[in-house]
Order: structure tokens, then sequence, then C-alpha cells
């Protein structure tokens, strides 16, 4: 299976000075938010966000050096989605995420609060600073989709009445609006058309909504180690991820077992049960399938080039790691 490493390949040069630049952005004037700059940024993760976002800059760049703006864009991007990771998982008391401690588990509540607060007034510190009112905008919309996303997630824990639309809403807000808008951000400050820009945000669009299905199939068909949580993580806590609605469709008994909220012993396991055996993972996977294609299909008018193919060869690899 191809790694990040190898498809991040043409922009690895920019991903190692980007990862030094968020470490000093963040944690340069105070020693525990330094601490946990280093615990955040310095553990070497996937970097898919700000990766995409130096990948299409050199698709359509013809410079040497990524230009600042376009750097500093993919630290922004980094900044935001990383904040909200550690909000959300102080929200959902998570001792590990990807098998890694988190910062509220290394540090303490306050700290991880104050920490993710910080990354998102640094993010739009620098935004402001892009002096792009256009992109400011974009971004800033993001930073509020992450909000309402956490809200409708809230809200709606164990309701068997939640569409796939509804699904497909709240996964945008959670996961593919700051990927869509941060690819659109790029088009913006490159000046390339508006139907490039509007490509471009599709892309992203269609590639964060394949991230956040296939991760919602992994949450019953990986293992634990895999997921650095327990499987069904989501299941147990309400959040009625695309397996589960498609299974509720033929399973009657599902919608009881959920709409009572796992009360009586047995029931989650009989629940998580139900959806294994359904079509619910099969048509998931198919759903991801569809966005996965649908973005490899927005880069069609760039011009050929190393990133470009990285970028075709994401769309594939988010669709491995189903298998």
């Amino acid at each position: 299976m191809t790694s990040t490493t190898s498809l991040f390949s043409p922009v690895e040069a920019d991903l190692c000075l980007l990862a030094d630049n968020l470490k000093q952005l963040v944690g340069a004037r105070h020693p525990i938010l330094f601490a946990a700059a280093e615990h955040l940024f310095g553990a070497g993760g996937k970097r898919l966000r700000p990766a995409v976002v130096l990948l299409l800059t050199r698709a359509v760049t013809a410079e040497e050096a990524i230009p600042t703006k376009h750097l500093r864009l993919a630290e922004i991007a980094e900044m935001i989605h990383t904040a909200s990771l550690v909000h959300d998982d102080v929200v959902d008391e998570s001792a590990l995420r990807r098998g890694v401690p988190t910062v509220h588990s290394s540090f303490s509540n306050k700290v991880a609060v104050l920490a993710g607060d910080f990354l998102f007034a640094q993010s739009s510190w620098h935004l402001a600073n892009l002096d792009n009112l256009r992109v400011v905008k974009l971004l800033s919309r993001v930073i509020m989709d992450l909000a309402e996303g956490e809200i409708q997630q809230g809200l709606s824990q164990f309701k068997a009445t939640v569409s796939i639309q509804d699904y497909l809403h709240k996964s945008y807000y959670k996961t593919a609006s700051l990927i869509a808008n941060s690819c659109k951000s790029v088009g913006v400050l490159s000046s390339v058309s508006e139907e490039l820009i509007e490509q471009f945000y599709n892309y992203g669009r269609h590639l964060g909504l394949a991230i956040q299905i296939v991760d919602d199939v992994l949450d019953f068909t990986g293992t634990d180690e895999v997921l650095g949580k327990p499987a069904g993580s989501d299941l147990k806590s309400g959040n009625l991820t695309a397996p589960v609605l498609y299974a509720m469709e033929n399973a009657p008994y599902l919608v009881t077992l959920v709409e009572r909220e796992f009360r009586e012993a047995g029931d989650f396991e009989e629940a998580f049960a139900l959806v294994q055996n359904s079509n619910g993972i099969e048509r998931t996977r198919q759903l991801a399938r569809d966005h996965a294609q649908a973005a490899h299909a927005c880069l069609v008018d760039l011009p050929d080039s190393e990133s470009k193919d990285a970028l075709e060869e994401i769309t594939d690899y988010v669709l491995r790691r189903l298998y």
C-alpha cells in the first residue's frame, strides 16, 4: 500500500518546513504551550490537509519555491484542524487519538481547551495577515462550520430519524468544509479562473466526505489497534453514521436498540453485530467510492505534473484504507 510519505514526495521539504514553523508559531512564548505544540505537531501525523494545499499550489505555480502566502495558508489549515481535534477530544473525553495520548490526558482539560483556543486565535491572526478578504471569509466560515457540525452531532445523538442527507451535511461541517475551503483558497491566492477555483473547492469537498465516510466504515471493520480507540465508539456514544443509518432501513430491532440508548445488558453488542451483518457497511463503502471518484474527476483540467498525480493518488489512497 502506498504510504502518505511517498504520496507527498513533491512537497516533502515544504511539509518539514511547515512542521517546524507550526511548533514555533504556537509555542514560542510559553513553555506549556510549547510542550503542547511539540505533542501536537511533533508526532508526525499524516498532514493531509496542508499537503493537499501545497500540492494544489505546486500544480498551478511555476515558481520553484512555494509562495509565502500559500505556505502560510497550509499552516493555517493545519492549525484549524488540530484545534478542532483538541477540543473534540475534550468533549468526547478521549484518552487516545490514533493510539497517542490526547493533549488533555497528557496535560489537563484546562491546558487542552486553552491550547485549542490559542490555535484558533493564531490561525485567525495569520489568516487576517494574508490580506485577502475572500480567503478570510472562506476560512472564517470553516471555523463556524466546525462548531455547527459539533452542535448537530450533539443534538442528534441516538435519534433514529437522522437521514443520510443529515449525516452528509454534518460530515461536511466537521470534516469536508476545511479541506474544501482550503483548496478553494489556493485557487483564489493563485488567481486561477473561477471555473478552476470551483473545481478546487469540489475536489476538497468530495475528498473530505470520502475521508469521513471511510473513517465511519473503519469504526465497524477496524481493530482497536488500527483505530487507536475502541471499535464502535461512535455507535456507543449515539453518533449514528452511514453504516448504522443504512442498516436501520432493514433492521427494525436496531432502531429499537438505538432509541433506548443501549440501556439494557447486551444492547450495544447486539446493535454492533446487526450493523456488521447488514448491507450497511458495503453501501457505505460505495458512498465513499462515489465521493472519491468525484474528487478525482475535479482534477481533469489541471496540467500534467507530479503534484497532479499525487492529488489523484490521494483519492485512491483514501479508498484503500477500506480494505
